[in-house]
């Protein structure tokens, strides 16, 4: 089988257009369709539905992507040990993460990764919710707990701490409390309960027993601009917090701590962009480790 021909279909896969691929490899459009169908032909099988707007793969495609991206990873790995340093890591990745984390952290620093590679390409979903790394929604999960089981690749990312906030306006029309008991009679802001999808999220029992929100967001995010609004004191993230001088801590001595990792399938272990997605995570973590 011609590496040619698995570099094209890769193209076109990722792309989902024979225009856009052709473009990108700078290949001659109609060039680019012989090849592929040529391919196709070889398998005997259809890898591509082709419509006007673009091209989906099919089941077969689907399971030939797997393979052919195992080529691309043992051609770059082959490449390098040659010297190669100049090959290009091109594909989607996508990474799950909770809102907090992927949102006030990962965001704004994944753009130096898309400069190193301008062939990758990040789709960050922050998700409320457990999700499927073997179906394929995500690659790399970030989360709150090491899985037990799984045909899952695992590492600690960074281990974290959250606190009891309060925003300077609420304090001065409610003041502070000192201690758990005196928090009773302050307003306070939390999660919807029965939406907590890990236990991990559950910090308000290491704080009080009957923590009673009366304003309950299911976002980190959310709950940290409720109480910088001033709607009452919440449990926010330190990292997330440091970041405003309208917030207050309360109660310093209380830290809740958690664990953040990385996770990604077994089957992913050696596709070179997930490897390098995942390496940066780890760097840019390790880069700004005082935050945490």
């Amino acid at each position: 089988m011609n590496w040619d021909d698995i570099r094209i279909f890769l193209a076109v896969a990722r792309a989902g257009q024979i225009l856009a691929a052709s473009r990108r490899l700078g290949v001659n459009h109609a060039t680019l369709s012989r090849r592929v169908t040529a391919l196709e032909e070889s398998l005997k099988t259809r890898l591509f539905i082709r419509r006007t707007n673009g091209c989906e793969l099919t089941a077969e495609g689907e399971v030939f992507l797997a393979s052919a991206e195992r080529m691309e990873t043992e051609m770059l790995a082959a490449q390098a040990n040659l010297g190669r340093t100049d090959t290009a890591i091109a594909g989607t990745v996508r990474i799950g993460a909770p809102d907090g984390f992927g949102v006030s952290f990962l965001a704004p620093r994944m753009g130096r990764l898309i400069e190193r590679h301008p062939e990758l390409k990040i789709q960050l979903v922050p998700v409320p919710r457990s999700f499927s790394l073997s179906q394929r929604e995500a690659d790399i999960a970030i989360t709150l707990e090491r899985p037990e089981q799984g045909r899952l690749v695992s590492s600690k990312l960074t281990d974290y701490t959250l606190g009891l906030y309060a925003s300077r306006g609420y304090a001065e029309l409610h003041g502070l409390p000192e201690d758990a008991e005196a928090l009773k009679s302050h307003r306070r802001i939390g999660y919807v309960e029965d939406l907590i999808f890990s236990q991990s999220l559950n910090f308000t029992g290491e704080v009080m027993r009957n923590w009673d929100a009366g304003f309950e967001i299911s976002s980190a995010i959310g709950q940290n601009e409720a109480v910088r609004s001033a709607a009452g004191i919440g449990i926010l993230h330190n990292y997330v917090a440091r970041q405003y001088d309208d917030l207050i801590r309360v109660m310093p001595d209380i830290a809740i701590r958690r664990t953040y990792w990385t996770i990604f399938h077994e089957s992913a272990r050696d596709l070179a962009r997930v490897r390098i997605v995942a390496d940066f995570l780890h760097e840019i973590v390790r880069e700004e480790r005082g935050i945490w």
